[in-house]
Parts: C-alpha cells; sequence; structure tokens
C-alpha cells in the first residue's frame, strides 16, 4: 500500500494516522517532492475510475493552468501532463493498495474501506 501525501495537509496527517493506528503496512510518498510520472498519474486514474478533472484541485493558483481545459477525452493527456508537472493540483491523500483499488481518503467512511472497517 503507498499513500500519497502533502505532509502540511491535515486530511494527509489523519489518513496517516489512521493507517498507522490499524497497523496497516505503508510507504509515504509525498507527492510534491517526489512528483508522479504521466504514466503513474494516469495508472492512478484508472485505478480510482476518474477522470483528471475529478481529481484536481480547482482552488489551487496553479489552476489557472487547466482552467482554460475542455473536460472531455480529446484533452484527457493534456490535464494528466499538467497535473504531473504541478503536482500541487492532484488532490490529496491517495492510498493504492495491492488489489489495485485506490482512493482519494478525503473523509473517515473512504479512509474506512482501506483499513477495512465499518
Amino acid at each position: 500500500m503507498e499513500i500519497w501525501i502533502n505532509p502540511a495537509c491535515s486530511k494527509c496527517r489523519t489518513a496517516t494516522a489512521a493507517l498507522d493506528e490499524a497497523g496497516v503496512s505503508y510507504t509515504v510518498r509525498r507527492y510534491l517532492d517526489d512528483p508522479p510520472t504521466l504514466e503513474e498519474l494516469s495508472e492512478v486514474l484508472t485505478r480510482l475510475n476518474l477522470d483528471p478533472w475529478h481529481l484536481a484541485r480547482l482552488n489551487e493558483p496553479e489552476a489557472t493552468l487547466v482552467a482554460h481545459l475542455p473536460r472531455d477525452e480529446a484533452h484527457r493527456g493534456d490535464w494528466i501532463a499538467l497535473m504531473a508537472a504541478n503536482p500541487i493540483l492532484i488532490q490529496r491523500p491517495i492510498i493504492t493498495t495491492d488489489d489495485n483499488t485506490a482512493v482519494v481518503a478525503r473523509d473517515p467512511e473512504t479512509l474506512a474501506t482501506v483499513l477495512n472497517t465499518p
């Protein structure tokens, strides 16, 4: 299991604390320091079953880079390229599991699905 985090993010800290408390083994990826490649981001989007614009943090100043892009298949690669080049645009925390699933663990209910708790 791997978790993509920004240590300054409270939701990321909550998620790692929950993983620690549950005794789950995981690897931390500080994705702002170690940005995903185009291939990695594409794979995570597939695992999440999301389009890149659904994973984008549009409240960041850098969102102006993608604001003009249509949200369609023809521009999917443009979204992914800009998000990979500007990882602050990627929603967090993202947890990828060994069974090829992934979640954006921003709420307790989603986090619980990874922890196998009610």
